[in-house]
């Protein structure tokens, strides 16, 4: 989300807001006890599913772990490029 909104308005961000989102992102995989490398598995994974029905901008694809009101939220954000006819189109 915040690399969306830095892409929107493109100001570069000063550098505490930097450490304040890491830090944020940190906390949340600390608390899912989801590490890094498994997210980025489950990415991965969410990429050849999705691949198989629509074709995805890969690059600006997004996916992390947001914490609210005590519960967690995986958010992904995946730029969809067009959608496939049938699941054999890949």
């Amino acid at each position: 989300m915040f690399e969306f909104l830095e892409k929107l308005f493109g100001n570069k961000p000063a550098s505490k807001s930097v450490a304040k989102e890491r830090l944020r992102l940190v906390l949340i995989q600390d608390r899912s006890a989801m590490s890094p490398a498994m997210l980025d598995a489950l990415k991965v994974d969410l990429i050849k599913v999705i691949s198989g029905y629509m074709s995805i901008d890969i690059e600006a694809l997004e996916v992390c772990l947001e914490n609210e009101n005590d519960s967690i939220a995986l958010v992904c954000n995946i730029p969809i490029l067009e959608m496939k006819r049938t699941k054999a189109d890949n």
